[in-house]
């Protein structure tokens, strides 16, 4: 999932979280989670105020963003001393299951 500026989203991304109002954050959602957004739905939250919103993937290519092969290398170079200790194997493992998780879904 990515959390992008509503300036780049595009027809037929799908919403990773729902969209509440900015200004009622506890408020009812104005579009739900899995939902496909049309050019009159990203219209819409331009006009109420919406500033970003979370979308699956990463469908947008930002500035400082790395690629997943990046994140998984410097994992590699972060736990190359703990090759012999079992929990932080564990522990990198875990790391590269949800990097990749959130990366490719």
């Amino acid at each position: 999932m990515q959390k992008i500026p509503i300036s780049l989203a595009r027809d037929g991304m799908i919403l990773a979280k729902e969209v509440v109002r900015p200004e009622k954050p506890d408020g009812p959602p104005l579009f739900g989670k899995g939902m496909s957004l049309s050019a009159s739905h990203i219209e819409r939250l331009v006009q109420m105020g919406v500033q970003s919103i979370v979308v699956e993937g990463r469908p947008v290519v930002m500035e400082g963003d790395r690629s997943l092969e990046e994140q998984l290398q410097d994992l590699e170079t972060r736990f190359a001393r703990c090759e012999q200790d079992a929990f932080m194997q564990k522990l990198k493992a875990a790391l590269q299951r949800y990097i990749t998780r959130t990366m490719e879904g």
